[in-house]
């Protein structure tokens, strides 16, 4: 009995110190900290938790940009919380409406929290919530037990926010149509950082989506430009400035919206866009462009001819 409950007891720390390393803290400067998820896609090992979160200590607690792909998911990023921080999360920021953006919202609530998100944000989750959740439990399995879609309790009905949160002054802003309709970046003004959310991506390829808009996600982009941070944490990738950002996200989003816009104006159709646009050698050493690259451009340029 005493051999199994140790081979238990090693068991079940082996697990943890592995959940642990699904996200790696970095700070970002006193106060703020950025959890820097997998830049690949989702699967059983990483919890879905491929994306980026940000954690803020304020005077009345903390404030969690996103919430995760599960209950599962948000429990780990709250005890990546607490070994931080040492401080209970207070309120939870939804950037968006893609699983791993929300679908933890859930257990904070269970927690104590309260979770905000503009109504945009909020109408798009409810129109996606059933699709992601067998989407999701899919790749998760037993650990997407217990995992039931949540939202915030007063969404907030304009395009803009700013909230003092524990002495925190923190903005919201609905930018446009980016990687899916309801996307926000999350900025704090006294600080000059950015979470992004995922308008943006560095170290991998932004993926365009059957939600997306390429051509409204590059106009969100240009905003971000006038904001002008001064630190990003994006949604997928490191730590980035402003230059890095429009490398890797904003060029590339021009790339696609001007080479997919030439194709649909002379109506050469979805098969010629591809084969005109796929050779791009300034972005094709970022993780993920073999297998986005090309539904990126038919994406894009489908949108477009629907239009």
């Amino acid at each position: 009995m005493k051999k199994y409950l140790l081979a238990l007891l090693i068991t079940v720390t082996f697990s943890h110190h592995l959940l642990a390393e699904v996200l790696t803290p970095q700070k970002v400067n006193e106060s703020t900290f950025a959890l820097i998820g997998e830049i690949g896609g989702r699967t059983f090992e990483n919890q879905g938790l491929n994306a980026n979160y940000g954690v803020i200590v304020t005077n009345d607690g903390v404030i969690l940009i996103d919430s995760g792909a599960s209950r599962n998911g948000a429990e780990l990023i709250n005890q990546q919380v607490q070994r931080l921080t040492g401080k209970k999360v207070r309120w939870v920021i939804n950037t968006g409406s893609q699983d791993h953006r929300w679908l933890g919202n859930d257990y904070f609530l269970s927690q104590g929290a309260e979770v905000i998100a503009l109504h945009k944000t909020v109408a798009n989750q409810k129109q996606l919530a059933l699709t992601q959740l067998d989407s999701v439990k899919a790749v998760l399995k037993d650990r997407f037990n217990g995992t039931k879609p949540a939202y915030a309790q007063k969404p907030i009905n304009q395009n803009e926010a700013e909230l003092n949160l524990g002495g925190t002054k923190v903005q919201i802003k609905y930018l446009n149509h980016a990687h899916f309709e309801g996307d926000v970046v999350v900025y704090l003004p006294q600080q000059n950082i950015m979470f992004s959310g995922d308008h943006i991506y560095v170290d991998r390829l932004l993926g365009v989506l059957p939600q997306s808009n390429a051509t409204t996600w590059l106009d969100a982009f240009t905003k971000i430009e006038s904001i002008n941070p001064k630190v990003i944490v994006p949604g997928h990738g490191s730590i980035c400035d402003l230059p890095k950002a429009k490398r890797q996200t904003g060029d590339y989003l021009k790339f696609l919206v001007d080479g997919t816009n030439k194709y649909a104006e002379d109506m050469a159709g979805v098969e010629n866009a591809v084969k005109g646009l796929s050779n791009a050698p300034q972005f094709e050493k970022l993780a993920n462009f073999n297998e986005l690259h090309k539904g990126n451009i038919s994406r894009a340029y489908l949108r477009l001819e629907a239009q």
